[in-house]
């Protein structure tokens, strides 16, 4: 590991830069060309194979180094929130990838490992990593990891499946005063629909949120809106969980344009994110590694009580063996996605997260690849997936089917079920 930490603390300074250069220019998903540039920069200038464009997306690359059996991958995200800059610190989690990149491809010979750094945009909104996973991009990949910054250290970090929903309402317009017998107020679907979902609250299972917004409720006081829209995100503990949720609020929609004489459409913005699910052994190793930096991440039995919102890095972690720690910066008293963790995340203390982060994930892959035991194990999870997609390819070929196949370790609700 010496070799490794070395590299990534003589490019401390280095990686302290992109993080704030990232930072200071906030873009948004699928937009993030400018973040993309400097973060394969440092890559290509260390010899890292970089392809951009990938999974047809403009903003997703990915930079390889070294040509072992062995490819773990490396999730760098750097879109920002609108109006709110990196409030989730995605500059952090960009500079921390490249670092541990840049470590491992110092001991990537010698272990047997291809170093794959995999650009992932838009996961706030658009689910990046999803599309790419569709689309082969994660193929080859034995192990995945990220590190994510928070207000606290939490090792394996969970949580919720999600649905991003846009529900629109379509009425007829009319004069507001001179007419309103003739139109279909969708403004007024809205409002029975979230009178319909505020008492839904009520009787939801436990791990089960919905919140949202109105996207767009009429054009002018006098005109009944004709059109109308609902943005809202279900969220649920598991897929099954967000599954019953989704068929509950499908209801109250519905109630909406009953209602009111409107019809009602639902649209998926974005993919729907799965909870995610690490993998016991890198968690352990992680552990390890953070706590070895001094670093005191909070009781393996509390993490399941502090679910962070959604990703889709779940998506990655129910195929691929892999992990989304949370490394804790000082927000002061901020959480993310508040304009108060946007600015600190690039104070001291994030600083200190980008290297730590950094170290934290290349010493646990050069602890998954030197022993043996872990080694062939995800070698073997890799096979498997790949004979599993060759399956599938062939089935659609042939104008078949095949039943998608989960190939990481059951979730805590799933191994209860």
């Amino acid at each position: 590991m010496q070799q490794s930490d070395a590299a990534i603390k003589a490019a401390r300074d280095q990686l302290i830069d992109l993080s704030h250069s990232i930072h200071a220019e906030p873009e948004l998903a699928f937009e993030e060309t400018r973040s993309v540039a400097k973060i394969i920069a440092p890559l290509a200038e260390r010899g890292f194979e970089v392809a951009t464009g990938v999974a047809e997306l403009p903003t997703a690359f990915r930079a390889s180094f070294g040509s072992g059996p062995l490819t773990v991958g490396i999730c760098a995200e750097y879109d920002a929130l609108p109006g709110m800059g990196h409030a989730c610190g995605h500059n952090i989690i960009a500079a921390s990838a490249v670092g541990a990149a840049l470590g491992l491809a110092e001991v990537a010979d010698a272990l047997g490992l291809t170093v794959l750094v995999l650009g992932t945009p838009a996961e706030e909104s658009g689910g990046g990593k999803v599309l790419m996973l569709e689309r082969g991009v994660f193929d080859d990949v034995a192990m995945a990891m990220m590190v994510h910054p928070g207000p606290f250290d939490i090792v394996g970090a969970r949580s919720l499946a999600m649905a991003d929903l846009s529900i629109v309402f379509h009425g007829r317009e009319a004069h507001a005063s001179a007419a309103p017998e003739l139109g279909r107020n969708a403004g007024d679907a809205i409002t029975v629909t979230q009178v319909a979902l505020g008492l839904l609250r009520q009787h939801l299972q436990p791990g089960q949120q919905l919140h949202g917004i109105v996207g767009d409720g009429g054009v002018a006081p006098n005109i009944v809106p004709g059109r109308a829209e609902l943005l809202y995100y279900l969220r649920a503990v598991d897929s099954a969980s967000l599954d019953n949720l989704m068929r509950r609020a499908s209801a109250c929609f519905e109630a909406g344009a009953l209602a009111t004489g409107c019809t009602q459409e639902i649209r998926t913005v974005a993919p729907t994110y799965t909870e995610l699910t690490p993998d016991p052994e890198l968690l352990f190793a992680y552990r390890e590694q953070i706590t070895g930096l001094g670093r005191v991440p909070i009781a393996p039995e509390l993490e399941a009580q502090r679910p962070l919102g959604s990703t889709d890095m779940g998506n990655v972690t129910n195929v691929i063996p892999g992990i989304h720690p949370v490394i804790g910066i000082d927000a002061g008293g901020a959480v993310t996605h508040q304009p108060g963790f946007a600015a600190a995340s690039v104070n001291a203390s994030a600083d200190r997260a980008v290297v730590d982060g950094a170290l934290a994930l290349a010493r646990t892959a050069i602890t998954a690849a030197g022993d043996v035991e872990h080694r062939d194990r995800l070698l073997q999870r890799l096979v498997q997936r790949q004979e599993e997609i060759q399956v599938r390819e062939r089935s659609e070929r042939t104008g078949g089917t095949v039943r998608p196949v989960r190939t990481a370790e059951p979730s805590d609700s799933e191994a209860q079920a």
